[in-house]
């Protein structure tokens, strides 16, 4: 059988984990139409009769412009050089960019095999204009490189990519059980269930200041306790995120919780409070006390 590790790099909002949440048939990465809301490698594993990709979803690649923006940058420099395949996920809706032209030649000067995967295609009515688009993605690189076209959202040609990514990888043993989609526990779920839900209900700078920390995960039999606290920046954000009366931080909570149970499937008790950090993404000691620190 084929195994290994497939890292999925690419521009912010090109669908990464969109990606890889519709190849795995269920929700394990967070998705948002906002920059940066994946800040971590997640790692989801995709086990067939044929073999086991690991799939390592990473930040999208950007300009840092502070200590958390260069973790994010690191989490995505540290995937290429263990993987066995890298997909390039790229908008194919649109011709490559600097943010393309930068990633080609910094991340992906390497000998691991690559697949420029063209997403959103399907945004486009007139072939000739994919055909350009296409052109300017291929010519990034010195070899003529496989295309696949695909649309993360609804699914169409990853049949076609899951070929291409098993005709590359080494043959090998499963590096996991074969009903295991993902390493996060439910303290990881459950802080990324949180932001999601933050980033879908705020605007401005409120997703980017924001961190999320569970400071107690009880499991029992009929019900699971958390407890987390929401950081912010500055006073004013805990403001907004509060709400008048507390209500956006109890539709913050409500929605979360809903999501919650439907994963544990029993019931969830979730209490948030909000908290002020000030400039924690500049301060290296924060950073890893919210768990962004390099594993390496």
């Amino acid at each position: 059988m084929k195994s290994g590790f497939t890292a999925i790099i690419g521009r912010p909002n090109v669908g990464k984990s969109t990606l890889l949440n519709q190849i795995l048939g269920q929700k394990i990465v967070i998705t948002t139409d906002k920059a940066q809301t994946t800040r971590k490698r997640i790692k989801g594993i995709y086990t067939t009769p044929e073999g086991q990709i690991v799939f390592v979803d990473t930040p999208g690649v950007h300009k840092p412009l502070n200590k958390l923006g260069e973790f994010l940058l690191d989490e995505a420099k540290i995937a290429v050089p263990d993987a066995d395949v890298i997909l390039f996920l790229v908008d194919g809706s649109e011709p490559a960019g600097k943010g393309d032209k930068w990633i080609a030649q910094n991340l992906l000067q390497t000998k691991i095999p690559i697949i420029i995967v063209m997403n959103k295609v399907d945004k486009i009515k007139k072939t000739e204009k994919v055909e350009e688009n296409l052109l300017s993605y291929k010519t990034l690189f010195n070899e003529n490189l496989p295309v696949v076209r695909i649309s993360a959202k609804t699914g169409r040609n990853i049949d076609t990519l899951i070929k291409n990514i098993y005709k590359k990888l080494p043959e090998g043993e499963a590096l996991y059980p074969e009903d295991i989609v993902t390493e996060e526990t439910m303290r990881d779920v459950t802080e990324e269930i949180i932001r999601e839900k933050i980033l879908l209900n705020t605007s401005d700078e409120i997703p980017h200041s924001v961190a999320v920390k569970v400071i107690k995960y009880s499991e029992e039999e009929t019900i699971d306790k958390i407890s987390a606290i929401i950081y912010c920046e500055q006073k004013s954000q805990k403001g907004i995120l509060i709400g008048k009366g507390g209500s956006l931080l109890k539709k913050i909570g409500t929605e979360s919780r809903l999501e919650l149970e439907k994963i544990v499937e029993k019931k969830v008790f979730l209490q948030l409070e909000v908290k002020v950090e000030k400039d924690w993404r500049k301060k290296e000691k924060v950073l890893k006390n919210f768990g962004y620190q390099q594993e390496g």
